[in-house]
């Protein structure tokens, strides 16, 4: 790779290339330790003598920003970090718009500690120690031989047909879901399935309905669309379809696990909502973002299961599953929106990563997934267990838990008085990592708990956790 110097004319070469080596050095585009090319082959490359560079080279030199090494070559030596670049003056058109972005901050964003907590109770992180690896990078190596043998053209846009495949079948043996690979639109991670399925339905002004308390970055991704997103409150059956406006476009739901609070929605208030959403014409999100971990005897059948006009797109996520960075998720769309969000996808970033794609095939097809979801299941069951077992016994008189049959979350709602905000920081100086349910509320009057994630910490760490809360519930008593 030639490094990048534009001489102009025959004069003053030396000149220029010194204060372009200079200017490449003080702004930190040639960081410290960049090896710069030998004299010799810098000179060809330029069309200009080695004794010009020679003397660039000198006297950059003699300022102390270059040093030569015996044997090795010519390197930028390190220097004093520059002072920050002063802003613009000039104001950008788009000033207003930027300023909204940056007052939305990045929801569901762990707090920055000086020190992370020993305990972590964080919600919809996975345990890594127990995935295996060595299995994956066998799969790696297999989808590596794939995309040898393949032609270096871009993939398509909806997903490499094998993992489509594999994600059909995997769906509807876990879940029921009815699909084939022509319904999968293989995406970034569920995120980016909401964002792709929100783009092509929604228009500035039109109206989003969703759970109340809900999922930030949905309510958020919404807005930045241009919707006005209504907040749907909750009871122990999901979200009051009777509350859900006339004129709404888009209804965003998660009715196996409602997050954050976790009770699962009622079969009469899924069939409500979906006659509801037949009424209005309006499209469901089925968000199942965690419920391949299912501890009650008899499973809840997804939404879209019992959809029969086409009316429900379910979106799922291996982040859960396998890995948060493999960023994979996908969404099984009804007819009218598959080309539609296929396009968006392509417009958004052409496809996903092949080489992710024919990797996770290959994991799902082995039967690897289902063996890891078996495994992980019997950890985060008997997490569970002990978490639930606590807040029963010697933690019942502060918390009462919201009954829940799946994911790696629960909630606990304080009782009487308790102030959850003061409990989560006074456990933080106890190094247990607490979060509270308040975040989670827009307009319904937030109820006072926690959500308490158990898929990140083991089960020996649990008991040590809630003894040290314990500690601080009698302290602040």
């Amino acid at each position: 790779m030639e490094l990048h110097i534009t001489l102009h004319g025959r004069k003053e070469l030396a000149d220029q290339l010194y204060r372009q080596l200079r200017d490449g050095i003080d702004s930190g585009r040639l960081a410290a330790g960049t090896q710069l090319p030998p004299t010799r082959l810098l000179a060809e490359q330029l069309g200009v003598s080695r004794k010009t560079v020679a003397e660039a080279y000198s006297r950059l030199t003699y300022d102390n920003l270059l040093s030569g090494q015996v044997g090795r070559g010519t390197f930028v030596t390190p220097q004093p970090p520059a002072p920050a670049a002063s802003a613009p003056d000039t104001p950008l058109a788009g000033a207003d718009t930027l300023a909204r972005w940056r007052a939305r901050g990045i929801p569901m964003g762990r707090p920055t500690l000086a020190q992370p907590s020993r305990y972590d109770f964080v919600g919809g992180a996975s345990s890594k120690a127990h995935f295996p690896f060595d299995t994956w990078r066998q799969c790696s190596q297999h989808a590596l031989r794939q995309c040898q043998r393949t032609d270096t053209r871009y993939s398509n846009a909806q997903g490499l047909h094998e993992l489509r495949e594999a994600i059909a079948r995997h769906i509807a043996f876990a879940r029921g879901v009815r699909c084939t690979a022509a319904d999968v639109q293989v995406c970034n991670g569920a995120q980016q399935a909401l964002d792709l399925i929100a783009r092509v339905l929604i228009e500035p002004g039109c109206s989003v309905a969703m759970e109340d308390p809900g999922y930030p970055p949905a309510k958020y991704l919404f807005e930045a669309l241009g919707a006005r997103v209504r907040h749907v409150p909750v009871d122990r059956e999901g979200i009051r379809v009777d509350l859900i406006e006339d004129g709404v476009r888009l209804i965003y739901v998660t009715p196996s696990h409602q997050f954050p609070l976790g009770m699962p929605m009622s079969l009469e208030r899924r069939h409500a909502l979906l006659a509801r959403a037949a009424a209005l014409g309006a499209l469901i999100i089925e968000d199942d973002y965690d419920s391949e971990f299912r501890y009650a005897a008899r499973p809840t059948d997804a939404l879209q299961s019992l959809d029969r006009n086409g009316l429900v797109a379910y979106v799922g996520t291996f982040s859960k599953t396998v890995l948060p960075e493999l960023r994979l998720g996908y969404a099984i769309l009804p007819p009218a929106l598959q080309e539609p969000v296929c396009i968006a996808k392509r417009l958004s970033d052409w496809h996903t990563s092949t080489l992710s794609q024919w990797t996770l095939a290959r994991f799902i097809d082995e039967g690897h997934l289902v063996r890891h979801v078996r495994r992980s299941h019997a950890l985060y069951a008997a997490r569970r267990e002990r978490i639930l077992q606590r807040l029963e016994a010697d933690l019942g008189q502060w918390f009462e838990a919201i009954p829940t049959s799946a994911g790696y979350h629960l909630s606990a709602l304080a009782k009487g008085e308790l102030d959850v905000e003061e409990v989560i920081a006074q456990a933080r100086e106890k190094e247990v990592g607490l979060y509270s349910l308040r975040p989670f509320h827009t307009e319904a009057a937030p109820k006072p708990g926690l959500l308490l994630g158990f898929g990140a910490i083991e089960l020996l760490d649990i008991d040590p956790a809630l003894d040290r809360l314990r500690e601080t519930l009698h302290a602040l008593s």
